[in-house]
């Protein structure tokens, strides 16, 4: 499971002069919490006790800044640090990279998605469309992923309406690093575990992309989430704390009780047939399950618990 990673920053180095025991111990904790490597050093120089510093950070300016609040910073020396070499693509490697949200579920997700041989990359969910900064941060993170990889054919599993945009940005910057990056366009970790069930190796990689596209899109998801705000939806007024049964992004069931929701909308979604049904959650997910052995005997149910969070399917 990969989380998002930093450029390596810069190291700085000064001499801190006109200070005093406790201002270098305040420095030393700020430093510390800027950064890493940190070394603070008392040396005697012939007008007086000054103190060498040394330290890995990511914004040089607040370093310097606190070296000013401690006393004289001099001879400041800031170097960059070396980015982390990637591998190179080797031809005829392939991978395959799930993205899953950070919260609650992630971890459950991230060994689900393990356990079928792909790679994870746990990123902030941007807040909404209008939120550039948690999309381009998604978009840097899954173009080091891909590189990082060290395979030349990638496919990348967005699992989110919200992912699909930063990811096919990034898998654009990266075609010109000799990788071949395809978006299968997920909307759902459980459309990303149907793209993953057909995924076949032995296929031309364009072929076994075309596969994984169908998969995902045959498959229909839903959830149940709760509102956390009043608002008016396609099923009617909400307010917080109602439980809201969402299909493929469309409110459809309102409700006060998650599990009634929860088997109201699978009801609905098996109206109009449907030999399987995956349900991604915890003890609600387990209920749910039992509902459709009573009400929908033929109906294959698999059941992944992912501890708290909405209920997918």
């Amino acid at each position: 499971m990969q989380r998002p990673g930093a450029d390596p920053g810069s190291e700085v180095q000064f001499l801190l002069a006109d200070s005093s025991d406790t201002a270098v111990e305040r420095l030393r904790t700020e430093l510390g919490w800027l950064g890493d490597c940190l070394v603070v050093v008392g040396v005697d120089t012939p007008t007086g006790r000054e103190w060498n510093v040394h330290v890995h950070v990511h914004d040089v300016g607040a370093a310097i800044e606190a070296g000013i609040r401690a006393g004289r910073p001099h001879q400041i020396a800031v170097t960059a640090l070396a980015p982390v070499r990637l591998p190179a693509a080797v031809a005829g490697v392939r991978a395959t990279l799930a993205l899953v949200p950070d919260g609650p579920a992630a971890e459950g997700l991230a060994e689900l998605f393990g356990g079928e041989g792909v790679q994870v990359l746990v990123v902030q969910l941007p807040q909404d469309r209008d939120d550039t900064a948690a999309a381009d941060a998604v978009q840097d993170a899954v173009a080091q992923a891909v590189l990082a990889s060290g395979a030349a054919d990638v496919v990348v599993l967005p699992d989110d309406p919200l992912l699909v945009g930063p990811v096919s940005r990034a898998a654009a910057a990266v075609r010109g690093e000799g990788r071949d990056v395809a978006v299968v366009p997920t909307r759902s970790p459980v459309q990303g575990l149907a793209a993953v069930a057909v995924a076949d190796p032995g296929r031309r990689f364009a072929d076994d992309v075309i596969s994984m596209t169908e998969a995902a899109s045959a498959t229909r998801w839903a959830e149940v989430v709760l509102a956390d705000t009043e608002a008016l939806t396609s099923a009617g007024r909400c307010h917080p704390g109602d439980a809201l049964g969402v299909v493929e992004g469309d409110v459809v069931v309102i409700g006060g009780a998650q599990l009634t929701v929860t088997c109201d909308l699978l009801d609905r979604l098996l109206a109009g047939g449907g030999e399987l049904v995956t349900l991604l959650g915890g003890r609600l997910a387990e209920a749910a399950a039992a509902h459709l052995a009573a009400r929908h005997p033929t109906v294959e149910v698999s059941v992944h618990p992912l501890g708290q969070g909405p209920v997918r399917c």
